[in-house]
């Protein structure tokens, strides 16, 4: 049975004319009434009583199953593009970001800005690193980007250096080395500071920036996998911390001091990425935040 049939029959029952029922549907008299009659030949019944429009018993008959039709039509249209849509919406996969700490410092929140502006139909997730996921975000699928420091050694990572900054080292404001934070102090100085510990899963290499290559450092009881943790055993007189310059200006919490490291190495802060890569949308956030790069500098943090 067509649709369209019952559709017109309906309007011309619920007019009660049929000029007003073909103007609701946007045909012409004509064909809504050769629609009704099409429809009296299918059923073998005469459905409408003419001038004045009323129904007949066949057409009283017919009417609740018109509309149950009509009625489960349009609900399987609207639930057809109800999944037409859930499969568009998933087809855009979103790019999920990972942040370790305030990431590359300025240049973090300026890469998104210009991704969102160019990529404004793609979702973006945001994650926040701790310390012992410097690698593991990235190969185990948690990311698809991420701002990390230093540059990880991994041959399943890509990195891009965003950054190059001063070391520095975070410590209570009643520490002998609080003084120094104008002047600056050496490796040797910070030799005995009680620097919060990591678990022991943390990659080596990221260790080694924490404790600018020195095991043997004296070590905190306490522990620490995020900034903020850092600076809680710092502000509580527990734990002394490192970072990059950068690391004052984003956390600058009361009782905490930043003290320039003089002969420490400068350390990077980068964009990295699965060495396999293939998603396009990783590939142009990774151009984006190149070229922003680029053009800051080389972005050396203040």
């Amino acid at each position: 049975m067509d649709l369209r049939l019952l559709s017109s029959f309906l309007a011309v029952v619920e007019e009660g004319h049929f000029g007003r029922a073909a103007a609701r549907l946007f045909l012409s008299p004509p064909a809504v009434t050769q629609h009704v009659r099409r429809l009296e030949s299918e059923v073998g019944a005469r459905l409408l009583h003419r001038n004045p429009v009323s129904l007949t018993p066949a057409g009283a008959r017919l009417v609740g199953h018109a509309r149950t039709l009509l009625a489960v039509a349009n609900a399987a249209m609207d639930d057809m593009a109800e999944l037409a849509q859930e499969r568009e919406a998933a087809a855009v996969r979103p790019l999920r970001v990972g942040i370790m700490g305030h990431g590359s410092a300025e240049l973090t929140p300026a890469a998104l800005s210009a991704y969102r502006r160019a990529r404004p139909e793609v979702p973006v997730e945001l994650r926040q690193l701790d310390f012992t996921e410097h690698v593991t975000a990235l190969v185990e699928d948690s990311v698809d980007v991420a701002f990390v420091r230093p540059p990880p050694e991994d041959e399943r990572i890509t990195t891009d250096v965003l950054t190059t900054e001063q070391r520095i080292v975070a410590v209570h404001e009643s520490s002998s080395l609080a003084d120094a934070r104008d002047l600056g102090v050496r490796v040797a100085d910070i030799a005995d500071l009680p620097f919060f510990r990591i678990p022991p899963h943390t990659p080596r290499h990221f260790a080694d920036y924490l404790y600018f290559n020195d095991e043997a450092q004296r070590r905190s009881r306490d522990y620490a996998l995020t900034p903020q943790e850092v600076l809680t055993g710092v502000v509580t007189g527990r734990a002394a911390g490192s970072g990059l310059k950068s690391f004052a200006r984003y956390y600058g919490w009361p009782g905490a001091v930043f003290v320039p490291v003089l002969d420490a190495p400068w350390e990077n802060s980068c964009l990295a990425i699965r060495a396999d890569e293939v998603n396009p949308e990783v590939r142009i956030f990774r151009a984006l935040t190149i070229a922003l790069a680029q053009e800051l500098g080389p972005f050396v943090a203040r």
